[in-house]
């Protein structure tokens, strides 16, 4: 195979790796019932003017199974990692004692782990699509090297790797959402 093929071939494979990673993180952060500070990741404080993680200005512990603690590292923070939870609407409401926060995570009823599930399977379709959008820039440029003369056999080749990349990539979102259905559904 040419230089060029094999950077798209490469380049294709990077992508399809970037929406795998992409997936997890937003899998990670769909709950299973189980306290987790990634649940955290994503929510910014106002500190002192700049947007900063939870987790850079408090002390994140889980306490238990259902249970977060967030311990700010000055008390003037704790209104505005109240509001920022709430603001987040992550389902959670935070419990302030004047010294920590703490979020008790709700059992999960049989609809809201459906629910869950639903959201996890959307962002499975959203990788999927992303997968299948790299591919087909990926061969529209092994047909532009076709058209400026390089060999039919080589590119349906180079096309073939590819498909092949696809596949591979969209299989591996199935598993990551049949583990995370199991996660869930799991009482």
């Amino acid at each position: 195979m040419s230089d060029e093929l094999q950077k798209i071939s490469s380049d294709a494979e990077n992508g399809m790796k970037k929406a795998i990673n992409h997936l997890e993180i937003e899998l990670s952060k769909i709950r299973a019932g189980k306290a987790t500070p990634s649940i955290l990741e994503g929510i910014n404080v106002d500190y002192y003017g700049a947007p900063t993680p939870i987790s850079q200005v408090a002390n994140v512990q889980v306490l238990d199974s259902r249970t977060i603690s967030i311990q700010p590292w000055e008390k003037s923070m704790l209104a505005l990692i109240e509001r920022a939870i709430m603001a987040a609407n992550i389902g959670i409401t935070p419990q302030n004692d004047g010294v920590n926060i703490r979020l008790f995570m709700p059992p999960l009823t049989e609809e809201r782990r459906r629910e869950l599930f639903k959201k996890a399977s959307g962002e499975g379709e959203q990788s999927k699509i992303a997968i299948r959008n790299i591919r087909r820039e990926h061969i529209e440029q092994v047909k532009k090297l076709q058209k400026d003369g390089m060999s039919e056999d080589i590119c349906k080749g180079a096309e073939d790797s590819i498909q092949g990349l696809t596949d591979k990539h969209i299989a591996l979102v199935d598993k990551h959402l049949e583990a995370k259905e199991k996660e869930i559904m799991t009482v």
